[in-house]
């Protein structure tokens, strides 16, 4: 799906209809998410929001500037929470909590910068803070706990086989 439009370009207005079209299609985005992260990003250049957005792109995250009127609205008719949206915000979303948490704590780490920071979540259908955040991303995504998952499995056999083929040698050697 496009990145969703919020402002016309310079000197345009945006109307009514187009605003009224954003805030419909945000409700459905933020209806379907597990997780929502408002973050604070004034003063990121364009370049480091640009890397974010690829970042979360590759993740299957959303991340989008969103005035707060409108996605205050958006919220609203969602079913979600007020999250006492101030200032300027980035929102990033998506399916999969881990992901949306993974991509927004990971960026923070990654340009190490006090204009990009979280400012509040909505996480199993509830407000949560920093450290929920923090904690979720810290966690094994789905594939990497299938591959977890495969090794533990995978071990008893493996020794059986070092095990038959130390058996093997063994017995060339002793004949």
């Amino acid at each position: 799906m496009a990145p969703l439009e919020i402002t016309g370009r310079k000197g345009e207005e945006v109307t009514k209809e187009e605003k009224v079209k954003l805030v419909s299609e945000l409700t459905e985005e933020f209806k379907s998410s597990d997780a929502i992260i408002v973050c604070n990003y004034k003063g990121l250049n364009v370049k480091a929001i640009e890397a974010l957005r690829n970042k979360a792109r590759k993740a299957n995250v959303k991340v989008q500037v969103i005035k707060n009127t409108l996605a205050a609205i958006a919220i609203k008719n969602a079913g979600i929470s007020d999250l006492g949206l101030k200032d300027t915000n980035i929102f990033v979303w998506g399916q999969d909590q881990l992901s949306v948490s993974k991509v927004a704590t990971n960026f923070k780490k990654e340009i190490d910068s006090e204009f990009f920071a979280v400012k509040t979540a909505f996480v199993d259908g509830a407000i949560a803070d920093i450290s929920k955040v923090e904690a979720l991303a810290t966690m094994p995504s789905r594939d990497e706990l299938i591959a977890m998952l495969l090794q533990v499995w995978n071990a008893p056999l493996t020794n059986f086989v070092v095990g038959l083929d130390a058996l093997r040698a063994k017995k060339e050697q002793s004949a």
